[in-house]
């Protein structure tokens, strides 16, 4: 028989409940987690928002099934909105007009809806670059990464089957671009369209077929998903940028409860103040405005959320390229950016934890965080990879941008199919300069410390300025970081006989190279004890020589 080790309370009001709801949840077991201690920094606060975001979508989602009727069962419009009065169009389209304009605060929860949308996808990129620049994804956390990459794809893909539900011209032209893509994939493309349509484009059966994945389907996943994600986060500790007192064994900062628990919920009421805000005031997706879907029409100046922008870029900056093989049309214009670029990028961002791990050889678990100036080839890639977006991405709106500016739209698709190469280089040459100069900086401000703005004269009448040591929290900063040598060329020989693994060695020799061959080595305990007597060397000097003008001065009057 089992015997309660737990010491009792006094039998007061507060304890009896506390030992109540104990004894049947076991509530003090979970003591451990409450003292688990979080640290503290802005960047932190992007999983927090995109978090809150998906919290707010589902409550704002629940509200919105209600009233939406996913059917494109074709109806005539007599609803409040004059101007699409008598318009033949689909009961989803009609349900999303009635939400709109006779649902009391129908259109207030769906810009909710959408700007949360839109902000749960930025949180979750800002959260992923913050892990990517400062190292985070290295040993243990590979596999959390990856399931943070899948969230991402999840997000995406959610968010564009939303926005394609209301049935308008708009999201119906996004539509039939995809439809379009999966036709250009060679052999199975025709088969995949049929099936996911129902049939012909656009079909009867696609909206509910819809409805159905972005309600259940892919939420449910993205829950259980963000649950592990976040569970794997408490199994690793939290991760920490580095300071005095931080090291690989410790979490510097304070309790989930109650500090971290009162100033989580805090900023969860502040992101839902700031979305409500712009969903009250803030116009988005007024599909009034594009009318029911046709498919013989395309609404001017389309253009899809910004998150899909990047595809609608790559689209339209790729020439019409497309060749026959064995009596298929192979439609290069499609497949290249818009299922191979696409492909890369996502291959890229997934298995970057996995090569950087390869070429560094570096088999140990890492808590605290990288500086970006740190590593400079990692944050140069980082920066290419954000460039060739912003590249496609405005490469999306060469019509509004023609029109707005009065430019050339061909000179404007020119210049992307250009920089989608020109631009990516150049960003992560001067990214990584910079990093690099940067890591100079740093090692001169640890040997000779910082400018202070004060400048004296010498004896011999040289200006100079004085320099103050840096604080010792700051110079254990720029001290106390990882640097890892490039590997050894390979031999071609071994013992007279040809290196049999001679590609493989050549190809880590040069990536460790690429990685790391040409890093800022910071100062050794012998530089710094040199600088340090050298300090003190001209901070006598200038102090003799500020009392050999006072003697003077006196000695005149």
């Amino acid at each position: 028989m089992a015997v309660d080790t737990r010491t009792p309370a006094p039998a007061e009001s507060g304890n009896k409940v506390a030992n109540y709801v104990d004894a049947r949840f076991g509530i003090y077991k979970t003591r451990a987690l409450v003292r688990k201690i979080f640290p503290e920094h802005w960047s932190f606060m992007f999983g927090e928002m995109a978090l809150y975001s998906f919290v707010i979508l589902l409550l704002t989602g629940i509200w919105l099934t209600l009233f939406f009727k996913p059917s494109m069962t074709e109806v005539v419009y007599d609803g409040s909105y004059e101007p699409l009065k008598g318009i033949l169009m689909s009961e989803a389209y009609a349900s999303t007009l009635n939400i709109s304009f006779d649902v009391r605060g129908g259109l207030f929860i769906r810009q909710v809806h959408h700007w949360a949308a839109l902000t749960m996808v930025a949180a979750t990129c800002l959260h992923m670059m913050r892990h990517f620049f400062t190292g985070s994804f290295r040993k243990p956390r590979e596999i959390n990464w990856l399931f943070g990459f899948v969230l991402l794809i999840l997000i995406i893909l959610e968010g564009f089957a939303g926005y394609s539900l209301p049935d308008d011209l708009l999201s119906g032209v996004g539509l039939r671009i995809a439809q379009g893509i999966m036709l250009a994939v060679p052999l199975v493309g025709t088969y995949v369209s049929m099936f996911v349509f129902g049939g012909e484009f656009p079909g009867h059966d696609f909206i509910s077929r819809l409805y159905g994945i972005h309600i259940l389907l892919v939420p449910g996943i993205m829950a259980a998903l963000i649950v592990v994600h976040v569970l794997m986060v408490g199994v690793h500790k939290h991760t920490q940028f580095p300071g005095a007192g931080k090291t690989n064994e410790n979490v510097v900062g304070q309790p989930l409860f109650p500090n971290y628990t009162a100033k989580a919920g805090g900023f969860f009421f502040a992101v839902f103040g700031v979305l409500a805000f712009m969903g009250g005031v803030a116009q988005i997706n007024p599909v009034w405005n594009y009318g029911p879907y046709r498919t013989d029409q395309v609404s001017q100046g389309s253009q899809p959320d910004w998150y899909m922008g990047f595809l609608e870029g790559a689209l339209r900056a790729m020439p019409a390229w497309e060749f026959t093989l064995g009596g298929y049309t192979v439609n290069m214009a499609v497949i290249l950016p818009a299922v191979v670029l696409p492909g890369l990028m996502a291959t890229a961002i997934a298995a970057w934890p996995f090569l950087e791990a390869w070429v560094t050889k570096d088999t140990r678990e890492h808590h605290l965080l990288d500086r970006p100036r740190d590593r400079p080839t990692r944050t140069g890639f980082g920066a290419a990879f954000i460039s060739l977006y912003l590249v496609l991405f405005f490469g999306g709106a060469n019509d509004v941008l023609a029109e707005k500016f009065h430019l050339s739209m061909n000179t404007i698709t020119w210049m992307v199919r250009i920089g989608i190469f020109l631009v990516p280089l150049i960003t992560f040459f001067v990214t990584k300069r910079i990093c690099l100069g940067l890591q100079r900086r740093d090692r001169d401000k640890v040997l000779h410390g910082r400018e202070t703005g004060v400048i004296v004269r010498l004896p011999h009448g040289e200006f100079v300025e004085v320099h103050e040591p840096l604080p010792a929290a700051k110079r254990h900063v720029l001290v106390n970081r990882n640097v890892y040598e490039p590997v050894e060329a390979p031999p071609e020989e071994i013992d007279g006989v040809r290196n049999p693994n001679l590609r493989k060695k050549r190809l880590h020799y040069r990536l460790s190279r690429w990685f790391y061959g040409q890093q800022i080595k910071p100062p050794t305990r012998e530089e710094y004890q040199e600088a340090l007597e050298h300090h003190a060397h001209g901070h006598a000097e200038l102090t003799e020589g500020n009392q050999e003008k006072a003697e003077a001065g006196s000695t005149s009057h």
